[in-house]
């Protein structure tokens, strides 16, 4: 019986590997055409480049697994970080292909955490598309447990941020805070006390007020330090001043946001 097992599977993983030599095969024309010197991106290379990926991507999403979906979702979120690291393609194509990236990696592999902080900004944020990403979280969330995999309750959180600075829905942004907090507590994570207790005073904030400016200027503060780019923490930054508060950056590298003297309220502390 084991010697059959190990025979499908090196079955597999022939077939695999030769299914993703297919896709990697794509992968280096893109990058031929990307590296090449003097390259301006020429508007027609752009879409050109748009259409790759896209039929990359939908290769990606209809692979099958056979044994194999964390690699599938490790290699589309590599493959996402070469699109995020070109500036210059990606804004010029308005982030038009980060939802599918975070489709792909949440059908594959929803337990794979690091993507959502990458992908939540990148669909929210530039993309435009603040409910694909809520709705692709909460899809991740159907998969997971306050235990399981670790540091769940984070989902919970770059959820609340999402609804309540990208779609203004303070109600909801209010339970997923609740649930980051229920989360942590049942949690064995050394920080989950921490989180646990912020993320309750961040919905008791929405509580009595659906709009609150303490919890956007805390959500500001938590995109700002997650922020995966110099474009990203320089909007966290205009909103936190804009709302009335500063970031301030300790010797020590320590950030917090001090509210303005015009404020009632008093520094919070980020990280």
């Amino acid at each position: 019986m084991l010697y059959h097992k190990l025979i499908a599977t090196g079955r597999n993983l022939v077939i695999f590997l030769a299914l993703l030599a297919g896709v990697a095969s794509l992968q280096l024309s893109r990058l031929q055409t990307l590296q090449r010197p003097g390259d301006d991106y020429a508007q027609i290379e752009i879409d050109s480049q748009v259409r790759l990926d896209g039929l990359r991507l939908q290769l990606l999403k209809q692979l099958p697994s056979l044994g194999f979906r964390n690699l599938i979702a490790n290699w589309t979120f590599l493959d996402f970080l070469q699109y995020f690291g070109k500036t210059e393609l990606r804004e010029r194509n308005n982030y038009r292909l980060s939802p599918a990236y975070f489709r792909v990696i949440v059908d594959r592999d929803p337990w794979f955490l690091r993507p959502y902080i990458f992908l939540s900004n990148s669909v929210s944020m530039y993309a435009g598309q603040p409910d694909v990403s809520v709705a692709l979280m909460e899809q991740g969330l159907q998969s997971m447990t306050p235990t399981l995999p670790p540091r769940s309750y984070f989902v919970w959180r770059y959820k609340g941020i999402d609804e309540l600075l990208f779609l203004g829905d303070g109600m909801a942004a209010q339970q997923s805070f609740e649930m980051a907090a229920e989360w942590a507590r049942q949690s064995p994570d050394p920080e989950s006390d921490a989180i646990a207790q912020v993320s309750q005073q961040t919905a008791q904030f929405l509580s009595q007020n659906p709009v609150s400016r303490e919890a956007q200027i805390g959500a500001w503060a938590e995109v700002y330090l997650r922020a995966v780019d110099d474009k990203g923490r320089q909007i966290a930054r205009e909103k936190i001043e804009a709302l009335g508060g500063e970031i301030v950056v300790s010797e020590g590298g320590r950030v917090s946001v001090q509210y303005r003297a015009s404020e009632s309220q008093g520094p919070q502390d980020s990280r």
